[in-house]
């Protein structure tokens, strides 16, 4: 493996913890109550530098629209499936299955990033 394909895989792996860094981001934000709790709020500082941090890594090799809608839907789908554990949200059939089209999404995106093979 060469290089640039450590880095772009490297790259992909932060992306990964970066969207998983939104996540704590959107629950603390949401356990803050507007910033009125200071242990929440103190948590959703510091997941918002380490979400800004690991995504600014990811883009070194990750094409910004790419990485920034995978990111986005990671931070989304996450902060949607946990709500429900964390506070007095719902999480219908609906909803699961547009959150579903957006894991696919983020999935199909992966994947269209891979380098082409083959010939010229």
């Amino acid at each position: 493996m060469n290089d640039a394909n450590s880095s772009k895989r490297f790259s992909w792996l932060v992306l990964l913890l970066a969207g998983l860094f939104e996540v704590g981001y959107a629950l603390s934000v949401a356990g803050s109550r507007g910033f009125t709790q200071p242990t929440w709020s103190v948590v959703a500082v510091v997941f918002f530098l380490l979400t800004l941090w690991a995504l600014s890594v990811a883009l070194r090799h990750i094409e910004v629209g790419i990485g920034y809608a995978v990111w986005a839907g990671i931070g989304a789908a996450g902060a949607a499936l946990l709500g429900p554990f964390f506070f007095d949200e719902h999480l219908t059939m609906t909803r699961f299955l547009w959150l579903a089209v957006i894991i696919s999404g983020v999935v199909w995106l992966k994947l269209a990033d891979r380098p082409a093979t083959g010939g010229p």
